[in-house]
């Protein structure tokens, strides 16, 4: 038996779970890295993580420091744990229009928490913006930066880069993966590129960000309305994304987020935030393209639990317009599994 030493020591090493139904009807290998068995909840551990021991061995962060970020909130959750277990103080800033089970898990962990309206990116009052002015004005703290600190994609480079390329013996045809802050991304692509050069990087974008239109066309311009997704999609090219080596992108719309959500849960018994649906559609869609026998991973990045009260909840979907996908993923994952006991 292995015993980690403390929470940050149980961060990592998460499994890569085969997706059987979609790896049945798409003929390949089909696996998500599965970041929601972190201890903190979410691939984020590894990026608050990173931040924080770079922060540490700099000497930015001493000893009853404090850690400021603006966050959608998997990151902010992080970095609260983190600094409980090491004695530092969280100050974390949020959009007002994130899942409410975000803002109680940070104020069960003790942070300081800032509400904000959600603004564009370029106003003065927007929570990245905010975050730094609040680090810059309180003594001994740093602002974790995950967007523009690249510690983040550095994080990823050594330890989920490495994990995948192991548990698939290096048998892996395309890694697959949204992006908010490109530190996941960023890092991953980075280091299996560099060791598996004909691997394809697909960036999978939801609907309202303009990631899409920058790899395909080489502008920032957003795809379609808004998305329901948190902490995914952005309007620019981050420090951590900028230079990673990516081969495609597909554009995700929300009911495809949603009907692999509903389809994962019934079909697999997993239970999943929405930036793993936009993952697994578009896992899915790269698996069909590249035809049988090939291995396609993914990240699922967090669990369903942090959003209950939308993405799982009857009334919010019908007011999207969701509820359709959602049962049409049901429906799907029935057929599955009555196939499975025939």
């Amino acid at each position: 038996m292995s015993i980690a030493q403390g929470f940050a020591a149980a961060i990592g090493n998460t499994p890569l779970i085969r997706l059987h139904a979609l790896s049945e009807s798409t003929g390949c290998d089909v696996l998500g890295k599965a970041e929601f068995m972190n201890p903190g909840g979410s691939v984020k551990d590894r990026t608050a993580l990173g931040i924080i021991e770079a922060a540490e061995r700099s000497g930015a962060l001493r000893p009853g420091g404090t850690v400021v970020e603006g966050t959608a909130g998997n990151t902010g959750i992080a970095i609260a744990h983190l600094c409980l277990a090491r004695g530092y103080r969280a100050i974390i800033v949020m959009p007002d229009n994130q899942s409410p089970e975000k803002y109680l898990a940070l104020e069960a962990l003790g942070a300081e928490l800032h509400r904000v309206k959600a603004v564009a990116y370029a106003d003065p009052n927007h929570y990245q913006r905010v975050a730094a002015r609040l680090a810059a004005s309180t003594p001994g703290a740093i602002w974790a930066d995950q967007f523009d600190n690249t510690a983040n994609r550095d994080s990823h480079y050594a330890s989920t880069g490495p994990e995948i390329l192991r548990d698939t013996a290096g048998h892996i045809d395309a890694f697959v993966a949204a992006t908010g802050t490109g530190g996941t991304l960023g890092g991953t692509a980075r280091y299996l590129k560099e060791r598996l050069p004909d691997v394809a990087i697909v960036l999978a974008d939801p609907q309202g960000s303009a990631l899409y239109r920058w790899v395909t066309a080489g502008e920032l311009a957003a795809t379609g309305p808004g998305s329901i997704t948190e902490g995914i999609g952005i309007g620019r090219v981050t420090a951590n994304l900028q230079g990673t080596p990516i081969d495609r992108a597909v554009h995700i719309a929300d009911t495809d987020a949603v009907r692999a959500v509903y389809f994962s849960l019934w079909a697999e018994g997993l239970f999943l935030g929405s930036a793993s649906g936009v993952n697994i559609a578009a896992a899915e869609q790269v698996a069909r393209e590249l035809g049988p026998g090939h291995t396609v991973v993914t990240i699922l990045c967090d669990g369903g639990q942090k959003y209950q009260s939308r993405l799982y909840s009857r009334d919010w979907l019908a007011g999207k317009g969701l509820l359709e996908a959602a049962e049409r993923g049901r429906s799907e994952a029935d057929a599955v599994r009555g196939r499975r006991s025939a």
